[in-house]
């Protein structure tokens, strides 16, 4: 029981660096993309940054710690700064998940070497980084779901007429709810942790190529 509990601290432990770390990129990638595209919202408000105490969403960061899905507080944009302003949405919004995966991808490259490592250390080195990659997987996958108030939403309206925009702001709050709702029940565990392992295993193959 004791080996255990033990084991189950640790895993805790190295989970929230990891955890704020797969936060932070996402959200300060947010920014850098707005940044990049004329946008200086983000700067203005201090966003353009990896502290995480600038990201964290109380709610969001729970989920991600027990459930390995969830979000950060938003960072702001004013898509008036784009010249094309559905696509500059979409591709702010797209730059969260795709760096969460470049960052999942990078975390499994310094993983793969010290997986069998015999030092505690290492060890928990090795788990905090398997950890990273997860979590960070779980946080593209799950805000890539095209609901509002997710990244998937955003890009899905660059695609379809602008009066569904309306449509989504106007019943996001419910929306939210309800998804928070599935997400508590477990409903969404299966598709969720589904294509978790499909990106997890398309870059675990990426980084074999190597070692």
């Amino acid at each position: 029981m004791s080996s255990f509990l033990h084991s189950s601290l640790i895993q805790i432990l190295v989970s929230i660096p990891a955890l704020l770390l797969c936060l932070s990129v996402h959200e300060a990638c947010h920014g850098f993309a707005a940044y990049a595209l004329g946008d200086p919202t983000a700067k203005q408000e201090g966003r353009l940054t990896f502290d995480p105490l600038r990201h964290l969403d109380p709610i969001g960061t729970l989920c991600m710690l027990f459930f390995h899905v969830g979000w950060a507080k938003p960072v702001p944009i004013n898509p008036s700064y784009f010249k094309n302003r559905r696509v500059g949405i979409a591709l702010v919004s797209l730059a969260g998940p795709a760096s969460n995966f470049v960052l999942a991808l990078l975390a499994l490259f310094l993983y793969y070497p010290l997986r069998l490592t015999s030092s505690p250390i290492l060890t928990a080195i090795a788990l905090m980084l398997y950890m990273t990659a997860v979590m960070s997987i779980g946080l593209g996958v799950f805000n890539l779901i095209p609901v509002p108030p997710l990244d998937g939403s955003k890009i899905l309206l660059a695609f379809l007429p602008a009066k569904y925009e309306y449509k989504f702001a106007q019943y996001e709050q419910y929306i939210q709810f309800i998804l928070l709702i599935l997400l508590f029940v477990g409903v969404l565990d299966r598709p969720i942790n589904f294509f978790i392992n499909v990106v997890y295993h398309v870059l675990s193959s990426i980084v074999l190529l190597v070692f």
